[in-house]
């Protein structure tokens, strides 16, 4: 009688380890010590004869609790082979560009839609750096017609973004790479480049209010939902990385945040693949010391990992604190280097010498940075930060 009790309690305690290792996996640590508190405390109550046998199940616990909280270093993967191994189980893969301009980011793009894998796998492209205003002109370029520069020019500097961000020459470089790989492909195996900004008329726009109440993210969910997963097909996405995550990181974590992976909705979260390339923040290796050691670029899962496993704010700024893991914004890391290794996109001179250009972007910057709108002690307005910019590209 005594063993029969004996082995259901320990069962029932096999149960509730199983619940814990659950548990475990999908909250903080902080709050995986509560749950394994009021765990212990239930087996306490309920399953002990004896103090002898609270202490064993105690034991018991405490070890499974221990094994499921140590998370296994992450191992370095070929990036390209593991994008596109995403793709077999996945109908968009999400690759977060890190820090706008950064070169190194823009190399791996290249490589990767250059590997004749992708065009085998892969029917669009979509990108932040373009505006769906001008989708015909971009998807007359990508298919090889021809498009005269200066109408082409108009799908990355008339975006919603009033300022020169996507007119340094890597997004051009972008598309036309796009186009060169597309000219040797079949019409019906082309790639597609989907422009995922919203439509804006520039010319209409008046105060600063109406730059803001443009719903980026909620624009690129809809289109991706519309010409990508409505139509069965497989797309890689390139924005910002805070547009992929799946966890608010301000106020309640498990709020859905207004992201792009979050607006396409719980029942889509399975047909997304995520990968955070990082550029700046806090060294990877700050994380795992033997990531110094790695090839670069490598890719690593987060899933059980110590990549995963750390705040994802840790990756931002140093004891980041607490909030949602890594492993529940993003499936994976890319490695690009050492942050100081990662150099920038620059404007052209050209560029900056463009009288025409010039007025363009300092009229845009007047609207969407009016001189009345504060700004911190020692903090560059945006139009001054295009100028200084210039004055480096030419040496002035």
């Amino acid at each position: 009688m005594r063993l029969t009790a004996l082995s259901a309690k320990l069962s029932a305690t096999s149960h509730d380890a199983r619940e814990q290792a659950e548990i475990s996996r999908r909250t903080s640590r902080r709050d995986r010590e509560g749950a394994k508190a009021i765990l212990i405390f239930s087996v306490n109550q309920s399953l002990c004869p004896s103090a002898a046998l609270c202490v064993m199940l105690f034991s018991a616990i405490s070890a499974l609790a221990a094994v499921q909280q140590s998370a296994r270093p992450a191992a370095p993967l070929d990036p390209i082979d593991a994008i596109l191994g995403a793709f077999k189980n996945h109908a968009i893969v999400a690759l977060s560009e890190g820090e706008h301009n950064n070169e190194p980011s823009h190399a791996f793009r290249l490589a990767l839609i250059r590997d004749p894998r992708f065009a085998a796998t892969v029917n669009d492209i979509v990108v932040e750096w373009g505006t769906a205003r001008y989708q015909d002109v971009l998807d007359r370029f990508i298919r090889g017609e021809s498009v005269a520069d200066a109408e082409l020019r108009r799908v990355w500097q008339d975006t919603t973004q009033a300022h020169q961000v996507w007119d340094v020459p890597i997004y051009e470089a972008f598309f036309r790479a796009v186009r060169t790989i597309n000219g040797s492909l079949p019409p019906a195996r082309q790639l597609r480049v989907l422009a995922g900004d919203p439509p804006i008329e520039w010319e209409k726009i008046r105060t600063r209010q109406q730059t803001i109440d443009v719903e980026r993210d909620r624009f690129a969910a809809d289109l991706i939902q519309r010409e990508v997963l409505a139509k069965q097909r497989r797309a890689l996405l390139v924005w910002g990385g805070t547009h992929f995550i799946r966890r608010s990181v301000v106020g309640d974590a498990a709020r859905t945040p207004s992201s792009i992976v979050g607006l396409l909705g719980p029942a889509t979260q399975s047909a997304i693949f995520s990968i955070w390339a990082h550029t700046s923040g806090v060294e990877l290796t700050s994380l795992q010391p033997d990531i110094a050691s790695w090839r670069v670029p490598a890719m690593a899962m987060t899933r059980g990992t110590t990549l995963g496993d750390a705040p994802y704010r840790s990756y931002i700024i140093a004891k980041g604190g607490d909030g949602p893991r890594m492993e529940d914004q993003f499936d994976a890391v890319l490695y690009l280097g050492p942050l100081s290794s990662i150099t920038y996109a620059r404007l052209a001179p050209s560029l900056c010498a463009d009288d025409q250009y010039m007025k363009m972007r300092l009229g845009r910057l007047a609207i969407a940075d009016p001189p009345e709108l504060p700004v911190p002690p020692g903090v560059l307005r945006p139009a001054d930060r295009l100028k200084r910019q210039c004055e480096s590209v030419s040496g002035k």
